[in-house]
């Protein structure tokens, strides 16, 4: 008898293994659209972070103009590094509730009922 055999007869009855679990469709559905979200994301953050650091680097002339008063650029491109985490923070909570959270708790609710 398998470890996964073993783990699904001592388990409570009609509770999924996590091996059927993640064989589901639905949950290779719901890692899709995690990963579709994820990926871009960061990859876009890492970006506009990197561009920021090596603008602070390598152009310091662009990074102190004056924007208004003593705020320079560097200041203003600072603070929208922490105004676009919060950005991105909103369109993931807005994405998981419309499009992953759903699945998910239909999934959730199969393993921990016992039933579709």
């Amino acid at each position: 008898m398998s470890t996964t055999e073993r783990a699904a007869e001592s388990g409570p009855p009609g509770t999924a293994t996590w091996a059927e679990v993640q064989a589901d469709p639905r949950f290779r559905e719901l890692r899709r659209r995690l990963r579709g979200f994820v990926f871009p994301m960061t990859a876009l953050f890492l970006g506009w972070y990197l561009l920021y650091v090596l603008l602070a680097d390598y152009a310091h002339e662009f990074m102190s103009m004056r924007v208004v008063g003593n705020i320079t650029v560097g200041l203003v491109l600072g603070l929208l590094q922490f105004v676009s985490t919060f950005v991105i923070t909103t369109l993931y909570v807005r994405y998981a509730n419309r499009r992953l959270d759903p699945l998910a708790d239909e999934i959730r609710g199969e393993i921990e009922g016992g039933g579709r």
